[in-house]
């Protein structure tokens, strides 16, 4: 018998050198989606770019990286 699950998704930043992990609000969100959710919150998100997906830990891995004080 063959048996599926469904890999939970974990969203996260960097503010400050310090790293922060973000619950998915929905399954039904894309990716961009739930960065605009979370940049209601967090105002360095405007400007992010999403990296990803990548598998790590049974889940599915999303990083929302801030092109805030970057050149090009």
């Amino acid at each position: 018998m063959l048996a599926t699950t469904q890999l939970q998704r974990v969203f996260s930043f960097k503010e400050k050198e310090q790293d922060i992990e973000l619950a998915d609000p929905s399954v039904s969100f894309s990716p961009e989606a739930v960065l605009n959710f979370y940049a209601q919150t967090y105002p360095i998100l405007t400007t992010a770019k999403i990296e990803g997906p990548e598998l790590k830990n049974d889940a599915i891995q999303y990083r929302f990286v801030s092109t805030i004080g970057t050149k090009g």
